[in-house]
């Protein structure tokens, strides 16, 4: 690869593609491809984009360009349910989801090869819940090459995929509501409507929804009623602080088993999660009411993975 001025530059190869950015037309994007033969009635429009030298030929033996590294690494990145580019633009390729899920990253090891300060793989966050098509991750060398030993050293920490998708694993769900003043007709029920439609967003059908009051026997057999239809039971209210919320001594008198009893997410501080044999369970408090997003919003994709989080996890979400 030569620098050349842009005169001398007429008649060769352009190594890279070139960059065109224009703030009038809010415009950003390739304007000569890598590989173009430099004409001369280029150089008014190269030097309009400031391109006064440019870089020509291709690479020596022992680098690897920008092209092919992104290229080479790509079946190494991507693990599961991962697609991705199968040509470069400016470099650089994209990673989609092949499906709903969860958006997995081994953390660790994208740091490490971030780390190098060669490559740049930016990612969505870790656990991040996604659909088919959702660009997920972006992999490029940040120099226009690279020498091959480091290209292998990073092949070598993607021994195995550095991102994935984790699918859904649980199709059912039930819906157990709780509340004497909604099992009375006084107030309407918004829960099972507002829980199904989330839900269905994440490809789970509600198979099974009860109203009982809140009386805790009734509760248990409610719980244990929703068992027999479905893996996933969320159970809404009664789970505050007032005397007569006995939704979770209910669910233990279940058989459920709480992993954990409120959490720090707000809105949402009591939801709560627990299991049992293969079930999973949820309770929902009155806050998935009132706002659009709430803790339940980020545990639901992850227990539809059967990706459970333990204590520490929760303390620290």
């Amino acid at each position: 690869m030569e620098k050349l001025p842009v005169e001398k530059a007429i008649g060769r190869s352009l190594a890279h593609d070139l960059t065109e950015v224009n703030p009038y037309y809010r415009r950003k994007c390739v304007a000569f491809q890598r590989g173009h033969v430099v004409r001369e009635e280029d150089l008014d429009v190269l030097k309009k984009m400031g391109k006064h030298n440019l870089y020509v030929g291709s690479v020596a033996a022992d680098q690897v360009h920008e092209d092919q590294a992104a290229l080479g690494l790509a079946p190494y990145l991507a693990g599961t349910g991962i697609d991705y580019d199968r040509t470069a633009k400016e470099g650089k390729i994209n990673f989609r989801a092949q499906g709903s899920g969860l958006f997995r990253v081994d953390r660790e090891r994208l740091k490490k090869l971030n780390g190098m300060q060669i490559p740049s793989m930016p990612t969505i966050h870790d656990r991040f819940p996604v659909f088919e098509g959702k660009t997920v991750a972006a992999f490029r060398i940040i120099p226009l090459q690279c020498s091959k030993s480091i290209f292998e050293r990073m092949k070598a920490l993607a021994d195995t995929p550095l991102i994935w998708v984790a699918p859904y694993l649980i199709q059912r769900a039930a819906i157990v509501v709780t509340g004497s003043e909604v099992y009375s007709g006084e107030i309407e029920d918004r829960f099972v409507s507002r829980l199904s439609y989330k839900l269905q967003q994440l490809g789970v059908e509600t198979v099974f929804s009860t109203i009982v009051p809140d009386d805790q026997q009734r509760i248990t057999e409610a719980v244990k009623q929703a068992e027999q239809t479905a893996e996933l039971i969320l159970v809404t209210g009664g789970t505050s602080v007032d005397p007569d919320d006995v939704t979770h001594r209910a669910m233990e008198q279940a058989g459920v088993k709480f992993i954990s009893r409120g959490n720090p997410i707000q809105p949402g501080n009591h939801l709560s999660l627990g299991r049992q044999n293969k079930h999973l369970y949820c309770s929902v408090p009155a806050a998935a009411l009132h706002f659009q997003t709430t803790a339940l919003d980020l545990f639901l994709p992850r227990l539809l993975c059967g990706d459970f989080p333990d204590d520490d996890e929760v303390a620290n979400a």
